[in-house]
């Protein structure tokens, strides 16, 4: 039915999505969970060059190479500039776009550019501490409030990144396709103030907002309550396009 990209936060990988990946594919709809170039099982690639560019080029070029048409393409946390940028590069490809509990970010600003200054120190002292200058340590699951069941599991998953990718600005001098659908889903049993701030954004654009009684990791957390929001964004397109070619 619908094709999906989802894509991953800061530190995770594609397998952050794998039961939300199960269960939109048991409603037969085609699901991409990429993990981006440095981190997961592509954790080898890491270097200081990585930035947010590369991450765009990504998603970017997974929507190209495959020829997909008509996603609902999804991001997660940091994994939201990732699909502004994508979105940008590819716009016709693109009929909805899903920020979750993510950053939402203007032409030229980049993660670090938006952090609260204590937030910003922390992440600079952890990367001159324990990243050798350019590498930022995952930040402990507990901190996001994952389930406590899965805590443990996620900081044995999740891998360092390169600081390139949250000081780069994203490139968006067009702004998000005007055709593409948004939503916005936000997280709050993480309580976030940063992300709370792009719910409300969302809000003044006219977005879809759902809130979800979640810690920051939605798919983990909360995985049966995500995939019905998914799957109901594919289903509000009007009408949802794919019906068109069966």
């Amino acid at each position: 039915m619908a094709t999906f990209v989802l894509v991953h936060g800061a530190w995770h990988g594609g397998w952050c999505w794998s039961r939300v990946r199960r269960l939109l594919q048991r409603q037969g709809h085609d699901v991409h969970t990429p993990t981006l170039t440095g981190v997961g099982e592509r954790s080898h690639l890491l270097s200081p060059g990585i930035g947010l560019g590369t991450h765009v080029a990504d998603i970017a070029n997974l929507l190209r190479w495959e020829g997909l048409e008509d996603v609902i393409l999804c991001g997660h946390s940091y994994g939201g500039s990732v699909i502004s940028g994508a979105a940008h590069r590819e716009p016709d490809r693109i009929a909805a776009l899903v920020y979750l509990d993510a950053f939402v970010l203007e032409d030229g600003e980049s993660i670090y550019g938006t952090l609260a200054p204590d937030s910003l120190a922390g992440n600079l002292e952890r990367t001159r501490q324990l990243g050798d200058g350019w590498k930022v340590p995952p930040i402990p699951a507990a901190y996001f409030n994952v389930n406590e069941a899965d805590r443990d599991w996620v900081d044995r998953q999740c891998t360092p990144q390169s600081e390139a990718t949250f000081t780069e600005g994203l490139v968006l001098p067009h702004g998000l396709p005007p055709h593409a659908v948004k939503h916005y889903i936000y997280a709050s049993g993480y309580g976030n103030s940063a992300f709370r701030r792009y719910r409300d954004l969302a809000v003044d654009r006219g977005w879809t907002v759902t809130d979800v009684e979640s810690g920051h990791d939605v798919m983990l957390d909360q995985p049966e309550q995500l995939a019905a929001l998914l799957a109901a964004a594919a289903e509000s397109l009007n009408p949802p396009p794919w019906r068109a070619r069966i």
